[in-house]
């Protein structure tokens, strides 16, 4: 399958960009300078900041359409969160009805300023999802042009297997939550699967969601001894770019997603997905994440 993601480069995640409080202006020079190093695909949800993180990117490619063309503009959709933006939402749930996706494609193209999404997931799995009805909604949105290519997150790889038997393409992905503090995808099959489907898995909180750097619990204080040890071995690595040196070694072309406004942080991420750690370095890090040596 032809690697959309520009691997090893990762993700540049935009969840919190509510929370950044960029003017529009300001919002496009950052993402400028974010493709000026080499990242382009960037990451985001239609729930993300309380239903309004697409409308703030948006609002920077409606100043400055150029940068559509430059980009590969991920989002999602799928869950229903109750927010003061949504009153019709009584209790959080999953909807990945066809006329839900298709409404919040057509969502996320206005709040966008764009006429496509590159690739569409399925944000979390839906116990009452009807694959064949995913389905028609993918290939109608494919057919239209409104989506060029699809995938999902946090599938385990029988809900991939399921929804893939429907489609008459392939997933491009499948976004879980991988990290030096979740190995989990690596023993249940996740990793396997890609390798064998040739996809780039894509890894959310790859840095633990922060926990690398300031729990105190007996796993983190472990991981963050051997990512220390690893990154004095290597010249005077950080933890952070060891963790994400980490994931880039793994042959399963890992892409993480970055979480940060910070463009330096996102340089140290480009920079340390180009780094391939020993064998032995690799597996005393998840060593540590097991507290023992692995069998």
């Amino acid at each position: 399958m032809i690697n959309l993601f520009h691997y090893p480069t990762p993700a540049v995640g935009l969840w919190r960009i509510t929370d950044w409080k960029y003017s529009a202006t300001e919002q496009v020079r950052w993402t400028e300078q974010v493709l000026e190093m080499g990242a382009k695909v960037f990451d985001l949800a239609d729930i993300y900041g309380n239903y309004a993180a697409e409308a703030c990117f948006g609002k920077a490619l409606a100043i400055e359409p150029s940068l559509r063309k430059r980009i590969f503009l991920i989002t999602k959709c799928g869950m229903k969160l109750v927010s003061n933006q949504r009153l019709d939402h009584t209790v959080k749930h999953y909807d990945t009805s066809r006329t839900h996706i298709t409404a919040s494609v057509e969502q996320s193209l206005r709040n966008l300023h764009t006429d496509h999404i590159d690739l569409l997931l399925i944000h979390r799995p839906d116990p009452l999802m009807d694959a064949d009805e995913v389905a028609e909604a993918f290939v109608a949105l494919k057919q239209a042009g409104k989506v060029f290519h699809f995938g999902v997150s946090n599938f385990s790889t029988s809900q991939f297997d399921l929804l893939s038997s429907r489609l008459p393409f392939s997933l491009l992905t499948n976004q879980i939550e991988y990290s030096v503090l979740c190995s989990t995808p690596i023993y249940d099959g996740t990793l396997d699967q890609c390798q064998r489907l040739r996809i780039s898995p894509m890894a959310w909180s790859p840095l633990g969601g922060g926990r690398l750097f300031n729990s105190h619990d007996e796993l983190s204080l472990r991981v963050r001894g051997a990512l220390e040890k690893v990154g004095k071995e290597l010249g005077g690595l950080t933890i952070d770019q060891v963790a994400f040196a980490w994931l880039a070694t793994h042959p399963a072309k890992v892409v993480p997603v970055t979480g940060t406004s910070k463009t330096e942080n996102i340089r140290l991420a480009i920079d340390a997905c180009k780094i391939k750690l020993s064998r032995q370095q690799w597996f005393s890090i998840l060593a540590t994440t097991h507290g023992q040596d692995v069998p």
